[in-house]
C-alpha cells in the first residue's frame, strides 16, 4: 500500500461533491425549474448526478429524450440561475474548514483542480470566504485537456512549485482519482461527496478512501506530526 506523503507538498481537491456541498444550489435550481413548468420537485436521486455538471443534472431531472435545441435552452437557463445566485446555498463540507486551516498553520499550500468553468469556480470560492487562502485554482480554461487527463494536476503542482509525488489529490468521481494516479499523486476518494448511482468508491482504486473531511486530517496530519 503507497504511503500517505507527510507533510504533503500541495492537498489539491476537486471542486463539487468534495470541498464544497453545492447539490443542495443546484437542487433548488433545477426545482425552481421544474416548478415553473408545474412539474413535481425533484428527489433525493439528484444528488448523485451533480458530478456529470449541469448536462448530467438536467438530463437526470427532465428526461433523456428532449429535442436538442429545447435541452440546450434549458441548459442556458440552469446556468443563468446558477450565475444570478451563486454560492448562496453552497458550505464547505463538515470538518473542511478546519482542514484547512490545519494546512495554513502547517504552511501547506492547498488548491483546487476542477472541470467547473472558472466563471463560476473562483466567484463560488469568494462566496465561501476561501478565495485569499486557496494557493491555485485550475479550471478548464486552463488546460486544454480536461480531467482524467493529468493536465490539470501537473499545471497545479508547478504554479505551487511542489512535486506531484509528495502531492495529494482529493476526489468524489472515478475521473478525479483516474487523474491523480495518471499525474503521480496520492490519490484519496471521499465517501461523502456525490458519488455516480451503483458505483463503488474501493473500485477506484484510490490510494485511500475516506468518509469525512476530518478524516482527511488525519490522514496527512498524524498526530505526531501536527505544528502547534
Amino acid at each position: 500500500m503507497r504511503r500517505v506523503p507527510v507533510p504533503p507538498g500541495a492537498l489539491l481537491f476537486d471542486l463539487d461533491g468534495t470541498l464544497a456541498d453545492t447539490a443542495p444550489e443546484f437542487e433548488r435550481i433545477v426545482n425552481a425549474m421544474r416548478t415553473a413548468r408545474g412539474q413535481a420537485p425533484v428527489t433525493d436521486r439528484f444528488r448523485t448526478a451533480v458530478s456529470g455538471g449541469a448536462r448530467s443534472m438536467l438530463l437526470e431531472t427532465f428526461g433523456h429524450e428532449l429535442p436538442a435545441a429545447r435541452f440546450d435552452a434549458l441548459i442556458a437557463e440552469f446556468l443563468e440561475r446558477y450565475r444570478a445566485d451563486l454560492g448562496s446555498h453552497t458550505r464547505l463540507f463538515p470538518g473542511m474548514h478546519a482542514l484547512l486551516e490545519q494546512c495554513a498553520n502547517a504552511g501547506i499550500p492547498w488548491g483546487v483542480v476542477t472541470n467547473k468553468p472558472e466563471r463560476f469556480s473562483i466567484p463560488l470560492l469568494e462566496t465561501l470566504g476561501i478565495a485569499d487562502a486557496c494557493a491555485c485554482c485550475i479550471c478548464p480554461e486552463q488546460v486544454t485537456v480536461r480531467k482524467p487527463d493529468p493536465e490539470g494536476l501537473h499545471l497545479a503542482c508547478r504554479q505551487l512549485n511542489c512535486r506531484p509525488e509528495d502531492s495529494v489529490y482529493v476526489g468524489d468521481h472515478v475521473r478525479d482519482i483516474e487523474a491523480g494516479r495518471n499525474a503521480g499523486l496520492f490519490t484519496i476518494a471521499v465517501r461523502y461527496g456525490y458519488i455516480p448511482h451503483g458505483e463503488r468508491v474501493e473500485d477506484w482504486h484510490a490510494d485511500r478512501a475516506v468518509d469525512t473531511a476530518s478524516d482527511i486530517g488525519r490522514l496527512i496530519f498524524p498526530p505526531e506530526t501536527t505544528h502547534v
